[in-house]
């Protein structure tokens, strides 16, 4: 840089060159000042520390430390064992700095290498291919004491699949739960992608086994990065925003009640933003055609009877989007929020009419002590 500043055309003002190049005019002053042949003073004009370790003591240091004898120990054996051998060649900081600028300041023993997990990236264009789920805790009014709220959301539709709350948070109800959600739906191997965290119920080798024997492909968040589960976050936080969510419940009971109205609205009856504000059951069971139609006739009337209300021309329906991502490869695509739960027998996702009626009663899992003999969980289907 100094170099070309130096060799710049006459007619080139020194102040021009440096501002060209952005340089300060005082960093080429500092340069053209003479150097000490004896090496005292640097290049910049700066003097050298007259404690400063020659070149051959330097490279004595080097020497000794990358010696047979003591390339497997640290500086600080090494100045140890040299001083009780009588022999004293630079300070213990000053090792640590020849090795620092050397590049070799590290630990020489053997580290596990670092994982290096990639990014999970995950579409779905239609309901029952990619499910996500994770579990929140629900406080009770004894301090210190929480339920689990298991919940599986849809990607595509945002309709809870499957819900359960439990006591305690495990491999093995989260192995009940999937077992019955996908023979509920009846999901063929190879049709279905599950994404969630990594915590201890996801990562388990029971639970993982269950999903490979199923058929189903497993994806997991990277560590400690908060929105590779972005839908079901957002579920939750819907949860617990609710003008009615009690806050702390009284016991196992009061929570399932409270979550089975909830869900039940929301698949039913709560237009979902990320939706064009289409319920996750129109979306799920391929009603939003039938529901097109009828908003767009709705907008067709408000657009005859106004049409200088609508700057922008006649209205259209917005439709949900075709394809939800999770980290999707171009860098601006929208991200869709996701929610689901566990039915009975599906409906086939044919357009239906609108007629208003709500979809089947939920089966929803529940903890118990009747289904296995050493105890844990049972299934029970609600009433309708």
């Amino acid at each position: 840089m100094i170099e070309l500043i130096e060799q710049r055309e006459p007619h080139v003002s020194l102040v021009a060159a440096c501002d060209a190049l952005g340089v300060a005019r005082a960093t080429v002053y500092r340069w053209r000042r003479p150097h000490d042949a004896g090496g005292s003073v640097t290049r910049g004009g700066a003097k050298r520390s007259p404690r400063r370790l020659s070149a051959d003591e330097r490279a004595r240091v080097v020497e000794t430390l990358h010696s047979t004898r003591f390339e497997d120990q640290t500086p600080a054996e090494v100045f140890g064992t040299l001083l009780d051998e009588g022999t004293y060649l630079c300070s213990l900081r000053t090792m640590h700095r020849i090795l620092a600028e050397r590049g070799e300041s590290v630990d020489r023993r053997d580290q596990r290498p670092r994982n290096h997990h990639p990014v999970p990236r995950l579409s779905a264009e239609s309901p029952n291919s990619v499910w996500t789920w994770d579990i929140t805790k629900l406080a009770t009014l004894v301090r210190g004491v929480f339920l689990n709220l298991y919940v599986v959301l849809d990607l595509y539709s945002r309709f809870v699949v499957a819900w359960m709350v439990a006591e305690r948070e495990n491999s093995a109800l989260a192995k009940q739960l999937f077992a019955e959600a996908i023979e509920r739906y009846d999901i063929e191997p190879g049709n279905l992608q599950v994404h969630m965290d990594r915590g201890a119920p996801m990562t388990a080798h029971g639970f993982v086994d269950l999903l490979s024997a199923l058929g189903v492909d497993a994806s997991h968040s990277r560590p400690r990065v908060s929105n590779d589960n972005p839908f079901s976050e957002s579920c939750f936080k819907t949860v617990k925003s609710q003008p009615d969510f009690p806050g702390r419940f009284v016991d196992l009971a009061h929570a399932r009640a409270w979550c089975a109205d909830f869900f039940d609205w929301y698949n039913d009856e709560h237009r979902h933003h990320g939706l064009a504000l289409f319920t996750p059951a129109d979306v799920y069971f391929g009603r939003v055609d039938a529901l097109s139609a009828e908003r767009q006739l709705v907008l067709d009337a408000a657009y005859e009877a106004h049409p200088e209300r609508f700057v922008r021309g006649r209205p259209v329906v917005r439709r949900p989007p075709p394809v939800v991502h999770i980290n999707p490869h171009v860098p601006d695509a929208e991200l869709v929020s996701v929610e689901c739960f566990l039915r009975a027998p599906i409906e086939p996702a044919t357009p239906v009419e609108s007629t208003g009626r709500r979809s089947p009663a939920p089966l929803i899992v529940l903890p118990g002590v009747a289904r296995q003999p050493s105890g844990d969980v049972h299934a029970q289907t609600l009433p309708s």
